[in-house]
């Protein structure tokens, strides 16, 4: 799935920008890219889900 939108941010500019700066950030933390996107979605999941909780524990 990540090489897909690899191949289709040759036709997003916003999407190409995103990918190079998780590729630019991957470097940085010298991780590959792959696993870059990992903690990228696994953060977004926990968030969405820490946001759900709070709406609904009332």
């Amino acid at each position: 799935m990540v090489d897909e939108l690899v191949e289709f941010s040759e036709y997003d500019p916003e999407l190409a920008e995103g990918l190079r700066w998780l590729d630019t950030e991957a470097q940085k933390r010298g991780i590959t890219f792959y696993e870059m996107v990992f903690h990228v979605l696994h953060r977004y999941d926990i968030d969405t889900k820490a946001k759900e909780w709070l709406t609904t524990r009332n």
